[in-house]
């Protein structure tokens, strides 16, 4: 099984994070770690008071599910206060941002489907990519 695809366990020192100034991600599934085609998975950590602006993904389907901490959501023309448990599903195209209400970590579960703009936010100005510390 090579490096590149095939993983079926993924710990979180096995994949790179990916260093912006709101917070981290690490893509846990992707073409490059597990080989998947029709989806990729990450976690997501926003830091107090920081956020993602306004954007969108062409083409592409969003989930997001709240795992610790809170924020604010916005969807479309639509915005909501989110928490642990919730689930927010963001359709091809839709602009939609996320920002941190709370004074801890808000920390989310990130589904794109198809995949693709995980590999688009590691070509982004100011990221920092941190090698992963294990290849196992």
């Amino acid at each position: 099984m090579s490096e590149t695809n095939g993983k079926r366990f993924v710990t979180p020192d096995q994949v790179e994070t990916q260093v912006f100034d709101w917070g981290s991600l690490k893509w846990m599934s992707e073409p490059r770690v597990t080989g998947a085609e029709r989806f990729s998975a990450g976690v997501v950590l926003l830091a107090p008071g920081k956020g993602h602006e306004s954007h969108n993904h062409p083409g592409v389907e969003e989930i997001l599910y709240i795992i610790s901490g809170t924020g604010e959501q916005m969807v479309g023309d639509e915005r909501r206060q989110v928490g642990p448990g919730d689930l927010v599903h963001i359709p091809p195209d839709v602009y939609h941002e996320t920002i941190n209400t709370g004074w801890d970590e808000l920390k989310i579960l990130a589904i794109y489907s198809p995949p693709g703009p995980e590999a688009e936010l590691r070509k982004m100005p100011g990221v920092q990519i941190v090698p992963p510390k294990s290849s196992g």
